[in-house]
């Protein structure tokens, strides 16, 4: 077997140790989509297609529903954790172990071993998802090639520590820009203090509350704080200037327009001169009251969480095609240097799975 070669006789864990020993930091996932994609080529039942290094498969066989079964298949760079290490207690250690090269692995098995599921099903191995928006492949196959990616419901393989996290809260980045009038600080009556001029947009924040919505019976927690803080020019200068970056974690009842709309709410009456949005990505409806995701849930059992965090699950939401989380991994241990995964939840979820798509 060659470096790049990639067995789907193995069983889950063995092929997970084998992702993980194919290194594919962001930006550096050639090597294994081209394993990806050799190893999916000669599955009979299977129409391969490849954008970048973005492989989708797609079984044809004319069924009533359609299944997106979605991973990404890049790292965060590696810290001194590759190659993969198995102990005795059954627990996976590696870069990418959690996050999502086990997911993955489940994908490639459901892929090779179910060739005549009871729905349509499409596999996407995507790039380039632990980077900036603007990279992430399944965004440019979604902008590229739409039709790829159609389906009624989607399974994305992000760590959940096999439990079904319905849709995803939005993430918005905004600055907050307040203005003063620079002098020197001797004389600091002749000027005005732009950092004291955030006290206003700080105490706003320190007495926030955030909602708590309930969604298909998932409570959602919101979040409205400050990441950053800059103002300043010297020691001896009185600042003109002085930014206060927020980042509102909404829930998906909320359209991004909302979003942004309510954060200007917010500090409406705090002085800023400037609101910008820096990074905008929408929230997904959990969307478990379509069939598909009953019978899913009926499937793989346990009871549905709300995904507090922001994941491509949106990306099929605004495709219109609903989307939940599952997979095996632990979301705790993700990018962490000690980085792993228990062996028994990556054989669980390719259980539950092939028990769905073959009942």
């Amino acid at each position: 077997m060659d470096g790049h070669t990639l067995d789907l006789a193995l069983d889950g864990p063995a092929l997970t140790a084998r992702l993980v020993d194919l290194p594919s930091v962001s930006g550096q996932e050639k090597d294994l989509a081209d394993a990806i994609e050799g190893a999916l080529r000669p599955l009979a039942h299977l129409k391969v297609d490849r954008y970048g290094n973005n492989v989708v498969a797609r079984t044809q066989l004319g069924r009533a529903e359609r299944v997106v079964l979605a991973g990404h298949i890049d790292t965060v760079p590696i810290a001194d954790n590759v190659p993969s290490r198995l102990d005795d207690d059954g627990v996976l250690w590696g870069c990418g172990t959690s996050d999502m090269k086990a997911g993955v692995a489940v994908q490639l098995r459901i892929a090779a071993t179910v060739p005549e599921p009871n729905r349509d099903l499409t596999f996407v191995f995507y790039d380039n998802e632990e980077v900036a928006a603007h990279l992430n492949g399944l965004g440019k196959v979604a902008e590229a090639h739409p039709e790829w990616l159609e389906g009624d419901f989607a399974v994305l393989l992000e760590p959940s520590d096999g439990e079904v996290e319905g849709g995803c809260q939005g993430t918005l980045r905004m600055h907050l820009r307040l203005d003063g009038e620079r002098s020197h600080s001797a004389r600091s009556w002749m000027g005005s203090n732009a950092v004291h001029a955030a006290a206003p947009v700080l105490a706003k924040l320190a007495a926030y509350e955030p909602r708590r919505p309930v969604i298909d019976g998932l409570e959602y927690r919101e979040g409205l704080n400050a990441v950053g803080i800059e103002g300043g020019v010297a020691t001896n200068v009185i600042p003109d200037a002085c930014t206060v970056v927020v980042n509102y974690r909404y829930a998906p009842d909320l359209t991004p327009e909302q979003a942004e709309a309510h954060v200007h709410e917010v500090f409406a009456d705090c002085g800023v001169a400037a609101f910008t949005v820096d990074d905008h990505s929408g929230a997904a409806m959990p969307g478990l009251s379509h069939p598909a995701a009953v019978a899913f849930m009926a499937a793989v059992g346990g009871t549905a969480r709300p995904k507090f965090g922001w994941t491509d699950v949106s990306r099929f939401g605004s495709l219109g095609v609903p989307a939940v989380n599952y997979g095996p991994g632990d979301p705790l241990y993700a990018h962490k240097r000690d980085e792993h995964v228990r062996t028994e939840l990556i054989t669980h979820c390719e259980e539950r799975l092939r028990s769905w798509l073959t009942s």
